[in-house]
């Protein structure tokens, strides 16, 4: 088999880029800055101000970049030219089919045909690592302006003709595409997460799980019971309400044990926070997964794993700080210590049983899961099982199941009507429209950020240096977390900025690495401009100094083994 030659046509002539460089960085600055100057400063909605940057961007982007990022988004690659024949990566190409070659117009900047490809055949070649692929064999036919130096790249006619389209539409369209196509991804799996977790709440199957996890730790593991609650629950549940529901229990547990308050407080962060950026379908990572293309079973599945080390550290944090500082049981402005009393009195024959309770929370994470694991094994099962695997597998199926189930609960547990059970889904679907919307205005956010051609200024990363892709995105998403407090958004901004680079073959490893790195480098310096801060210190009864040293560390601490883990694993499995 003929080895195929490194093809040496450039990929964007150098002085094109180093003419727009410098543009698309202003561009992506102004984005940025809007985004989190309107949050910190100007105490807008993160809602508005996603949209407002978008608008920003999409204003200051010219039309030339619009068209180059699509094309370059949609390009195909080429391996090789030898002996006037261009050979490059399209397995599914026909013999006949036509393919175009663009070139730069130096007067507009725009793209244009400078040369025809028609497929001759399919055969297959080694490239450069010595690794077997499927390429076109393509004959070229030279325009009259075809000169080598100005070759951008190869693209079907109909995907230039996308491009050139989009370029062409308003701003307004392009904003509107892009908020569409994310609610299109995520609104059905925020919604179901948010139906389940205000299910689990009001019928007491969150209670029952941690009272469960609490028995069978006992009284010495309730840390650890704390800790693995916090985690299992922040996967359908926001992390806020995670920590309404435990800390009093972490209280009540202080009441018994009169020790270890500090450590019951910073266990429930510590599992808690970690799968609120890790796991789906919590929004930021649900929403990462969607912009990068990762399945949502290996991204549930890779971010556990992750969360296990990430958490591990935190607790190791926590034991370390409540031997070094005690923290007294205070009253909070939402619950006295009397309270606290007649709370943990509470019967467990008023609460459903465990496996009732976990069923909305493993279920669908057993369903997306399974189909991802079952998936590498596809040839030697049935086909009649992949089927059923898939439908069930199916992220938004998975979802309404684990709903109807928590829905289900609810009216078996508390007896509750119909009327009831309206209003309590009418309340969930209120916070869960909430956090759609900033989620969709992160994608009309993200997607004209990638418009403005922000992959160019990172694609010539050595596509080797893994550790350097990877933080570069953990240091963009903690910068951008640390200046305007949120998590979500940060991992919004980030992943605008990145999924331009984002395929395992601009990469060179899988692109959950990617999403994983932006995830932890949410976490990152969690302070007083972030509403967690203050739920966390308020609830809990300590006064910001001792939130400051104690949250903001353990959170920095979370972030920075996550990527140390992350780098492991990418060294070690690149293709996960």
């Amino acid at each position: 088999m003929t080895p195929l030659l490194v093809a040496q046509l450039p990929d964007i002539p150098a002085e094109s880029v180093s003419g727009t460089a410098w543009m698309t960085v202003g561009i992506l600055l102004v984005g940025v800055v809007t985004v989190v100057g309107g949050v910190l400063f100007l105490r807008l909605h993160a809602f508005l101000a996603l949209l407002l940057g978008a608008l920003f961007v999409a204003l200051l982007t010219p039309e030339a970049s619009v068209e180059r990022s699509f094309v370059q988004e949609k390009k195909v690659p080429l391996l090789a030219t030898e002996n006037g024949k261009w050979f490059f990566l399209k397995t599914r190409a026909l013999p006949g089919e036509l393919y175009l070659v663009l070139g730069r117009n130096a007067k507009s900047g725009r793209l244009e045909p400078i040369a025809d490809l028609r497929v001759e055949r399919l055969e297959e070649r080694k490239d450069g690592t010595g690794k077997t692929v499927m390429c076109a064999v393509a004959a070229v036919s030279p325009g009259k302006d075809f000169d080598e130096s100005r070759f951008f790249t190869v693209i079907h006619p109909r995907d230039y003709s996308a491009a050139v389209n989009l370029s062409r539409r308003s701003v307004g369209a392009r904003i509107a595409e892009g908020f569409g196509s994310t609610c299109a991804k995520i609104a059905i799996l925020i919604a179901m997460a948010a139906i389940i977790g205000k299910c689990l709440l009001d019928s007491g199957a969150a209670d029952r799980i941690v009272r469960s996890t609490l028995r069978l730790f006992g009284e010495k593991g309730a840390p650890l019971s704390f800790l693995s609650s916090g985690f299992l629950l922040a996967i359908p549940v926001f992390f806020d309400t995670v920590f309404y529901l435990m800390i009093p229990l972490g209280k009540a547990m202080r009441l018994r044990t009169g020790k270890n308050y500090l450590l019951y407080v910073l266990a429930i962060v510590a599992g808690g926070s970690m799968a609120h950026s890790l796991v789906p379908p919590t929004p930021g990572p649900l929403f990462v997964a969607e912009q990068l293309g990762v399945d949502l079973g290996t991204m549930i599945l890779a971010g556990c794993a992750v969360g296990f080390f990430t958490s591990g550290a935190g607790f190791a944090w926590a034991l370390f700080a409540n031997r070094k500082w005690d923290l007294p049981l205070r009253d909070s402005p939402e619950m006295t210590l009397s309270d606290l009393e007649s709370l943990s009195r509470k019967d467990d024959a008023d609460l459903p049983p465990l496996w009732l309770s976990l069923l909305p929370i493993l279920l669908p994470v057993a369903f997306i899961g399974g189909f991802t694991i079952l998936k590498r094994f596809s040839d030697s099962v049935p086909g009649s099982v992949m089927g059923v695997a898939a439908t069930l597998g199916d992220k938004n199926i998975a979802l309404v199941i684990a709903a109807a189930i928590a829905m289900a609960t609810l009216v078996v547990q508390k007896r509750t009507s119909r009327k009831e059970l309206a209003n309590a889904i009418q309340a969930s679907l209120a916070s869960g429209g909430v956090i759609i919307l900033i989620t969709a205005g992160g994608g009309a956010f993200g997607g004209i950020l990638r418009q403005t051609g922000v992959a160019d200024l990172i694609q010539d990363l050595p596509q080797s240096s893994s550790w350097a892709i990877l933080s570069l995105a953990f240091l963009i998403t903690a910068a951008i977390r640390t200046a305007q407090g949120s998590s979500t958004v940060a991992m919004i901004t980030a992943v605008g900025i990145l999924s331009g680079v984002a395929t395992s073959d601009t990469l060179g490893f899988h692109p959950v690495y990617l999403a994983l790195a932006i995830g932890c480098g949410s976490k990152p310096i969690g302070w007083m401009n972030d509403s967690g801060f203050w739920v966390i210190g308020k609830l809990s009864g300590m006064t910001e100094g001792e939130t400051l040293k104690t949250i903001t560390p353990l959170s920095a601490i979370m972030g920075f083994v996550g990527l140390i883990v992350i780098l492991i694993g990418v060294t070690i499995f690149p293709g996960a």
